[in-house]
């Protein structure tokens, strides 16, 4: 059985996994492999055989592998495999193996069920298990709350710190970064992102992966190429300076901001490499906190930037683990609804809906769309519906280019579709046809009005908003967040021709 501890025996060979892919993994010391000891790559085609995932997502993990095994030379040896058992048969023989913990619960029980496989500590994130559940601990069982952790590690990593103080004496300036995009702009005036250039490696990719289509091996959802996502190294640190240079000082007021033209506004686009491991989150942050030291990008963009990965990345990281494999299945709601078969074609051409269409065929033809349209257009609308929130979080995972279970599990069962009941959240992300309204362009050229809960122009978002609240009125009623909106659903007069109307609709492309 695979062993918890840091040695590496005589002749042992070490095995990456296609998101270890950067110098950290690499790194000698009592937690990971000698500086000459021979490395294995498996590239597994049955992960790609058991589920749909994006052409796009795909391409960027393949692209992403096998520029590194070139780069790493002879000094790997890269198997192409049915599965990783008969990979690994292939590359080790009867060697020894160490790995770093991978970063789902499936690849961790395959590494732990084989024999000779030595389990070294996890890379690739700033707080380690033991922090964290020193941490939790210490909470004495009060609720794993984001905001308590990102405190505590911005303080036990001197992140914009000033002595034992936070930077301009708060913690969160999150107030600061929820403008509306500029009135009447159809993009930000910014510098657009770095985007890299394919090479002969992704043609071959791109070769492999129409081959093994058209055999009907595989099968993929949304579109390939060009690629816009790092997949090297020195890729992804063009990406991180191209941001923090040109980008990250208008990042965070329009944070959350939504624009139809511009869908990648001022956000980084560093997700993917942080997933893949390209880059290491301590680097990405304190490139940040230079710029602001350096004066050239406010603390808000700073402090907004730097939450996201030592805040919510780390935290959405270690509840994964914490939470266990039970969490997988957990549906307070009772949400059972299957996803219609428009949505998981990503066919944004079946809606009307000005916001899910753009949104949806951002995404079919990106593999990406930023946190805003993932929690309040395409997780807003499957909650108001009432759609399964495993098979919800299954989609996001094969249709986002950054998508891992460890990424998707905690952020879509338990921020975006409330189903563990308020574990993560305190309430949860529903809301109207207002709050897109306000906060970017897509209603304006709708053929829907935010402001209609019925008739042929009511929005799809507002009427289902009510059909939630309704839903699930007892609950709501009895939590303070989400109380003021219950009871404003007894005022409304037309509730039972929102609901008809609601029941009517379906689950047909709104």
């Amino acid at each position: 059985m695979g062993q918890r501890s840091g040695g590496k025996g005589t002749g042992a060979v070490h095995w990456l996994f296609g998101d270890q892919l950067g110098p950290h993994f690499l790194t000698p010391g009592e937690d990971g492999p000698h500086r000459d000891t021979p490395l294995v790559m498996i590239e597994s085609r049955a992960v790609f055989r058991r589920r749909r995932f994006h052409r796009a997502k795909a391409h960027l993990v393949l692209s992403a592998m096998r520029h590194r095994a070139a780069e790493l030379g002879d000094r790997v040896t890269y198997v192409k495999a049915a599965t990783y058992r008969e990979g690994l048969r292939k590359a080790a023989g009867e060697r020894p193996v160490t790995v770093h913990h991978p970063t789902s619960r499936a690849a961790l029980g395959l590494v732990d069920a084989l024999p000779r496989v030595t389990v070294l500590p996890a890379r690739g994130f700033l707080v380690s298990h033991q922090e964290f559940a020193d941490w939790a601990e210490d909470r004495g069982g009060r609720a794993l709350r984001q905001e308590d952790f990102y405190r505590r590690t911005r303080a036990a990593h001197d992140l914009l710190m000033e002595g034992d103080r936070p930077a301009s004496g708060r913690w969160n300036l999150d107030h600061d970064n929820r403008e509306p995009p500029p009135r009447d702009a159809e993009a930000l005036d910014v510098p657009a992102p770095y985007r890299p250039r394919e090479d002969a490696i992704d043609e071959q990719v791109r070769h492999d992966l129409d081959r093994w289509e058209r055999s009907g091996e595989v099968t993929f959802v949304g579109r390939d190429g060009p690629r816009h996502f790092p997949a090297t190294r020195r890729e992804a640190l063009n990406a991180l300076r191209r941001f923090t240079a040109d980008r990250l000082a208008t990042f965070g007021p329009y944070e959350d901001a939504m624009l139809t033209a511009d869908p990648v506004m001022s956000h980084s686009l560093l997700s993917s490499s942080l997933n893949l491991g390209l880059l290491d989150p301590a680097e990405c942050v304190e490139r940040a906190e230079a710029a602001w030291r350096a004066g050239e990008a406010p603390l808000n963009s700073v402090e907004g930037f730097v939450r996201q990965i030592a805040g919510w990345r780390e935290y959405i990281w270690h509840l994964y683990w914490h939470f266990g494999e039970e969490y997988r299945t957990t549906n307070a709601l009772g949400h059972q609804a299957p996803l219609p078969a428009w949505w998981s074609d990503l066919d944004a051409d079946a809606v009307t809906a000005h916001c899910l269409s753009t949104v949806l065929a951002q995404l079919r033809d990106t593999g990406w769309t930023h946190h805003i349209p993932r929690l309040m257009v395409l997780g807003n609308y499957a909650l108001q519906r009432g759609w399964d929130p495993a098979a919800l979080t299954d989609w996001f995972h094969r249709c986002f280019v950054d998508g891992h279970d460890w990424v998707m599990l905690p952020n879509v069962l338990g921020m975006s579709q409330y189903a563990d009941g308020g574990r993560m959240t305190t309430k949860p992300y529903a809301s109207g046809g207002a709050y897109l309204n306000r906060m970017s362009d897509y209603c304006s050229p709708c053929a829907y009005r935010p402001d209609h809960r019925t008739g042929d122009r009511a929005c799809p978002y507002t009427a289902g908003y009510w059909g939630f609240v309704h839903r699930h009125h007892e609950r709501l009623v009895h939590n303070p967040r989400t109380a003021q909106a219950a009871r404003g659903m007894e005022r409304l007069k037309d509730l039972d021709e929102v609901l008809g109307q609601e029941r009517e609709r379906g689950d047909a492309a709104p």
